[in-house]
This record gives structure tokens, C-alpha cells and sequence, in this order.
């Protein structure tokens, strides 16, 4: 007992004048609070030691936590690199936030950096903040002072990117992403960004080469081929696009939105029966099924099946009825059955659907559905010298790459 006694004494007063003179050195105020309550810790132990009173197991736990613990706690966390004023101002951030009192977060954040205008935390935490507000532009200036700090804050490197885009300035976010990938070319997220804005600047040549250094990293990944295979469809290099969209629907068999494209491919290439198996395949997907049921109206109309037309027609037109009967309306197939078709009378107040897709998808398959009214008139040897040309291509493509790298490492 008083062998623990005096060891508890020894260090609780050695961690007292450790504290003590780091408050003198730094002129910090804060650290007052840590010395009363290790005062106060050792004020207990030494009132049971000179009454030579046994503490009960709630004093003796609590001089331990005041007076050690968490004095402990706060030289832990100082060798890691944090100031106690940041300790105390980041609990208390977290505390209001935990409260849903995001003012009081915000000033006690506030006061943080004004006092430690390098507190890598305390400038994340505020543009977190900022952004949880809506406030971007604040958001940016703090994600940017946090880089400066700390420069593998690869995380504030994508959210200015993110920000940036948000605010449409699509040229610096483009050149931050850019840059992230530089530093790490295996972050999906920002590959998927950055790709989007690429496409979004029908840049798609650009958004290939970004996808197909994704795969290096991540060569199994569903998301990678799909978006590769959008790139390539905008690109009109549709035997590619049909590779990467057989990647992504192999990866994920959910992936009903690459066997849409897939199927809208077979019907460029004129194959209807593997049109046909590919839109059975994407009715699953609520979003995709009306234009599935529809396209396969279509398809037997070619057939000549006029019933079974006439069925997937109507199906279409109950689930999306003002965009699908729109469609039939301008499509000449439908012209000999048109009266069978079961066209609402009240249309105009049929309620409208949200399009769930992404932009980057509702690109592509809108391009898809063009290209396929396009070459729909094209005879099958058309078809097969437009295979026959894009393999060509990627043929010649290949051939210059393979100059360009001997080139290279001649002049290396």
C-alpha cells in the first residue's frame, strides 16, 4: 500500500512539473486545465496517504485517471505530432458536432487555427464543415491549406478536385485529378471523376487512355471496363466498347446496363437474335425495362411477328408510357400496328419518370440508339467492312505505338 503510494506520488509529480514546464515554454495557456486536474489526483492520494485512510476503488481509479491517464493521453498524442490546444479544441469540435451544434464546432475550430495556423486536423475538420454547409469555395481554401501541410492528404486532393467540378470550374478540376493521379494512379474514385469530366468535354480519347491505366491497378473491376467501354462507345469503336461491356456484364452479372449496350451493339451489327437475348436480359433493370420491352417490340416487327410485337409495345407503354408512346410515334416500324397499340388518353398528365442513370450513361446509350437508326439501312457487307475497318485500325494503332516505344528507348 504505501509502496504504491509512493511510486503513484513519484510519477504523478514528475508528469505535474513535466506539464508545468511545458506550459512555460509553449505560453499556452491550456495546459492550466491538465494541472488542476492532476492537482487534484494527487490532492486525493495524498489526504488518504497522510490520514492514513484506505481509498475506496472509485478515489483510487479517479487520482489515477487525473492525476496519469490523462495527463498520459496528452503527452501521446503531443509526440504524434498534436498540440494540446488542438487536443482540447478538436474534442470540443467533435463534442458539439456529436450534439449537432455545428456553430459551436465551427468556432472552437476557428479559434484552433487562429492560434495554430498549421493544425493539419483542425483544417480538415473546418472544411469538412464548410462543406457540410454548402459553403464550397471556404471548403477549398481549407482542403488546400490541409495539403500544404500534409501533401499525402490524397483524400483533400480529391474533395477540391470534387468541389471544383461541382462549381463547374471542370478545367482545374481536371488538372487536380490529373495530378492526384500522378501521385497515386491506383485511386479509383478519382479516375471515375475524372473520367466523367472527360466525357463530359467529349474528350474520349483522353477518357481511354485514363480508364485503361485504371486497369493496370485494378484489372477486375466491373466499373472500369463499364465506363472503358461508354469511352469507346462515344468514340463510335463499337467492337471494343462490345469487348469491355462483356467484361464488366461477366464481372457483374447485375450490370444490366452493359447488356443494354451490348444488345444495342448487336443490332449496329445487325445480329437480332443476340439483340434479342441481351434486352430479355436487361428488362430486369427497372430503369432499362421500358426501352427493353420496346426495342424488342422492334425486333419482331423485323421478324415479322406482329403479336409479339404488339405485346412488348404495350408492356413498354405501362411501365413509361409518355416517353415510350412518344417513341413509337416517330419510329416508321410501327406505322402497320400503330392502331393496336394501347395509347392512353390521358397522356399529358401520365407522370413523368426520374432518369436514375448518370449523365455519362444516358450519353452513351442515347448515342447507341442514334447509331443504330443510323446504320439501320446499311446492307450486312457494310456492316462487316465496318468491322473489317475498325480492326484495321487498332491494328494500325498498335503498329504506331510499338514505333513510338523503339523510339523511345533508342533515345533512352
Amino acid at each position: 500500500m504505501i509502496i504504491e503510494q509512493f511510486v503513484f506520488t513519484v510519477i504523478s509529480l514528475a508528469i505535474f512539473v513535466y506539464m508545468f514546464f511545458k506550459m512555460i515554454k509553449n505560453n499556452d495557456t491550456s495546459y492550466i486545465v491538465i494541472l488542476i486536474l492532476e492537482a487534484i489526483g494527487i490532492a486525493i492520494n495524498f489526504l488518504g496517504f497522510s490520514l492514513f485512510i484506505e481509498l475506496n476503488m472509485f478515489l483510487n481509479l479517479l487520482k489515477y485517471v487525473l492525476s496519469i491517464v490523462i495527463p498520459g493521453i496528452v503527452i501521446i498524442l503531443e509526440k504524434r505530432g498534436m498540440t494540446l490546444i488542438e487536443i482540447i479544441n478538436i474534442t470540443r469540435a467533435r463534442f458539439y458536432l456529436s450534439m449537432g451544434n455545428d456553430k459551436k464546432a465551427k468556432e472552437a475550430l476557428l479559434n484552433l487555427v487562429s492560434k495554430v495556423p498549421d493544425s493539419y486536423k483542425g483544417h480538415k475538420m473546418l472544411a469538412e464543415l464548410y462543406e457540410k454547409e454548402g459553403g464550397m469555395r471556404k471548403a477549398i481554401d481549407e482542403y488546400v491549406q490541409a495539403i500544404d501541410i500534409n501533401k499525402k492528404d490524397y483524400e483533400s486532393y480529391y474533395k477540391v478536385a470534387e468541389l471544383l467540378n461541382q462549381l463547374d470550374k471542370k478545367d482545374e478540376a481536371t488538372e487536380m485529378l490529373f495530378n492526384l493521379l500522378d501521385k497515386k494512379p491506383d485511386m479509383y474514385k478519382a479516375t471515375e471523376l475524372l473520367g466523367d469530366i472527360l466525357i463530359s468535354k467529349e474528350m474520349y480519347k483522353e477518357a481511354v487512355n485514363i480508364y485503361q491505366e485504371a486497369l493496370k491497378y485494378n484489372p477486375v473491376s466491373y466499373e472500369i471496363h463499364y465506363n472503358l467501354g461508354i469511352a469507346y462507345t462515344m468514340l463510335n469503336d463499337f467492337q471494343n466498347a462490345k469487348i469491355c461491356y462483356e467484361k464488366a456484364a461477366n464481372i457483374n452479372s447485375l450490370l444490366y446496363n452493359a447488356k443494354y449496350s451490348l444488345a444495342e451493339i448487336a443490332l449496329i451489327y445487325k445480329d437480332l437474335e443476340e439483340a434479342e437475348k441481351r434486352f430479355l436480359q436487361a428488362i430486369e433493370e427497372e430503369e432499362l425495362s421500358a426501352d427493353a420491352y420496346y426495342e424488342l417490340a422492334k425486333i419482331y416487327l423485323i421478324k415479322g411477328d406482329k403479336e409479339t410485337a404488339i405485346n412488348y409495345a404495350n408492356t413498354a407503354i405501362d411501365i413509361d408510357a409518355r416517353r415510350i408512346v412518344d417513341k413509337i410515334r416517330k419510329e416508321p416500324l410501327f406505322i402497320p400496328v400503330i392502331a393496336r397499340v394501347s395509347i392512353p388518353f390521358n397522356l399529358d398528365i401520365q407522370e413523368e419518370k426520374d432518369n436514375k442513370l448518370t449523365q455519362k450513361e444516358i450519353k452513351a446509350k442515347e448515342h447507341l440508339e442514334e447509331m443504330v437508326d443510323i446504320t439501320r439501312h446499311l446492307s450486312y457487307n457494310d456492316i462487316n467492312l465496318l468491322k473489317k475497318n475498325v480492326k484495321e485500325n487498332d491494328t494500325k494503332n498498335i503498329h504506331i505505338e510499338n514505333i513510338e516505344k523503339e523510339q523511345d528507348e533508342r533515345q533512352k
